[in-house]
């Protein structure tokens, strides 16, 4: 291909089984697909990134809510009046910390499982507007909570739903674009999670002055702020062309995926590829239950999915809800705390951005393991300078910057390149329930570190400081291993081409070399 958009219009192709010229057709637009490069697809598919990044708009309400609590164990107002005093200043204590932050953690677990059913049933478009409305309706509770038992109420309840946003946004963005941006968009989900809890920490470090409710209830209000932009859209939302042909509505797939394409693209040969690879998903048994993730070959899908989002918590991500808190009991005055929350998620917003060239260069598998074995080494760096002592205020410094250093390469690394990868190993007929599923299991990772992490920090527990860097450095160590043998690398490969590499059992590190002779949907053996 030579670049010239004007070669993607070719004659249209019967997508009915048994037309004559559907092999050639076939060939012809996977060959289109490999030859497409990136900035080609952003001229021939705008609106396809545009819808991908407005459902995404979710995440950011996802992203907001656990991080604005972590901010609020930070803010001298809350604490005073939800707190009690201890040795002279008042602090929220840790079995209310850990059942106010449990939360999100939960309702991403049971959220993550719910919404695999409607988004089957009903779609993404439908089960995602639920959801925003929903959202809209459960903020009044934490609102107006003026206890922190209405105020757990309000984040259970509140946490159920967001958790379905994770399950929703890299689903429909793996659905909606072309292969050339489909790592960009999928990743574009962990840039949501970061501006979600930028705006957090933004926000909160300019209402932490205050000396009424305000300080409080006003970053509260602004979650209705997403809620305004995303409602008016729903009526425009396209479907998943790919949940409309697993429901036999051809006609209007073919509708949607005109919508997302520019004129230049010859959609018919889109729909005749979407509709062999399902043909192919069905040829091998693949059904759509939570039970078909872990029959054949889907188990190993599962896993990788389940591991690589797994990964991203035992690496010690959630320390992040924990950011200013956790400057200020590492020594940092309350003001230099919250600029240090701050950047520390500007550096990640940052770090994202950053990946996205090495994503559309690299492999995944390349980039994930790579930023994975760079966070270890920093968090037991700063484990060890936690060793020295006194703990000197340079000391002190130096972890906190090496703690925004971790977070540039984990939103290099395993933080984007995760949603690209659940995405791209998960079959597209299970891709909804395999996502739920590990969501579910990292929302249950996050519980257990949303019972541990304020035991672990907390200056009346454990008080463990820096030494955090040695747990979490340990148990990234042992996700580096069983990343290295069993993560492949998916980039360039089609959502069939990936069907039959998983179906013919291809190893680990010979993924990304493997060739599939012939065209690829003559069969699998």
């Amino acid at each position: 291909m030579d670049g010239k958009l004007s070669e993607v219009t070719t004659n249209p192709v019967d997508t009915k089984p048994g037309a004559a010229s559907i092999d050639g057709a076939l060939d012809e637009a996977l060959q289109f697909e490999h030859g497409l490069s990136f900035w080609q697809a952003c001229r021939l598919y705008p609106s396809a990134i545009g819808w991908s990044a407005f459902v995404s708009l979710g995440v950011i309400m996802l992203a907001f809510d656990p991080q604005l609590l972590g901010n609020l164990y930070a803010m001298p107002k809350f604490k005073e009046d939800f707190g009690y005093l201890f040795d002279g200043a008042y602090i929220i204590s840790a079995p209310w910390q850990t059942g106010l932050s449990m939360g999100n953690p939960v309702g991403q677990v049971v959220g993550a499982l719910v919404a695999g059913y409607p988004m089957e049933r009903y779609g993404r478009r439908v089960t995602f507007g639920v959801c925003v409305v929903l959202t809209a309706g459960l903020i009044f509770i934490q609102f107006f909570a003026r206890s922190l038992e209405v105020l757990l109420a309000g984040e259970l309840l509140g946490g159920l739903v967001l958790g379905c946003y994770a399950v929703i946004a890299p689903a429909y963005s793996s659905e909606v674009c072309p292969l050339a941006i489909r790592g960009i968009l999928t990743s574009y989900v962990n840039l949501c999670f970061v501006m979600g809890q930028l705006l957090a920490n933004g926000i909160c470090a300019g209402t932490t002055k205050l000396t009424d409710h305000w300080a409080y209830s006003i970053p509260f209000a602004l979650q209705w702020f997403w809620c305004l932009i995303i409602i008016p859209g729903l009526l425009w939302v396209p479907e998943s062309p790919w949940w409309l042909v697993r429901k036999g509505r051809l006609e209007e797939a073919e509708t949607v995926l005109r919508r997302l394409a520019s004129e230049k693209v010859n959609v018919k040969q889109t729909l005749a590829v979407i509709v062999e690879t399902d043909r192919l998903e069905r040829e091998l048994e693949m059904g759509s239950t939570y039970w078909d993730c872990f029959k054949g070959v889907n188990l190993r899908r599962t896993e990788i999915s389940i591991g690589v989002y797994c990964t991203q918590v035992l690496s010690g991500i959630y320390l992040i809800n924990y950011g200013t808190y956790f400057f200020q009991l590492a020594g940092l005055p309350d003001d230099d705390a919250f600029s240090m929350g701050i950047g520390f998620l500007a550096v990640g917003f940052v770090g994202t951005l950053v990946s996205w060239p090495l994503i559309v260069r690299f492999g995944r598998r390349t980039i994930y393991n790579s930023g994975l074995f760079f966070l270890i080494v920093l968090q037991l760096i700063i484990g060890i300078l936690d060793c020295i002592p006194g703990r000197p205020t340079s000391v002190i410094w130096a972890q906190s910057s090496l703690m925004l250093i971790w977070n540039f390469f984990y939103d290099v690394s395993i933080g984007p390149v995760c949603f690209v990868i659940i995405s791209e190993a998960s079959a597209t007929r299970v891709r909804s329930k395999s996502i739920a599923l590990a969501t579910a299991a990292q929302g249950a990772l996050g519980c257990i570190m949303t019972v541990a992490i304020p035991y672990m920090i907390n200056p009346d527990q454990a008080n463990m400081q820096g030494k955090l860097g040695f747990f979490f450095g340990g148990l990234a160590g042992i996700c580096f291993v069983w990343a290295y043998f069993r993560v492949p690398e998916t980039k360039g490969r089609t959502y069939e081409e990936l069907d039959i590499l998983f179906e013919r059992k291809v190893p680990t590190r010979a993924f990304g070399d493997y060739v599939i002779e012939g065209g690829s949907h003559d069969g699998v053996f």
